[in-house]
């Protein structure tokens, strides 16, 4: 199964609470992340993409 569907087979509330609890190196805290892309990672999926408050790149497991 590619990336793409793993992603789109979670619920989409999950999907929008994952996407809000990313990580940011930078501003050190939980953060939204936005423009990603979703690639396969031995441990299931990674959403690679933007902090929406500062721009900085963050990244996302999805374990699956």
């Amino acid at each position: 199964m590619d990336a793409n569907k793993k992603w789109l087979s979670i619920p989409k509330e999950i999907r929008g609470k994952i996407t809000k609890n990313v990580f940011c190196g930078h501003c050190k805290d939980a953060v939204t992340i936005e423009s990603f892309t979703i690639e396969d990672d031995q441990f299931g999926i990674v959403l690679k993409g933007k902090c929406q408050k500062c721009g900085h790149e963050v990244a996302r497991v999805v374990e699956s």
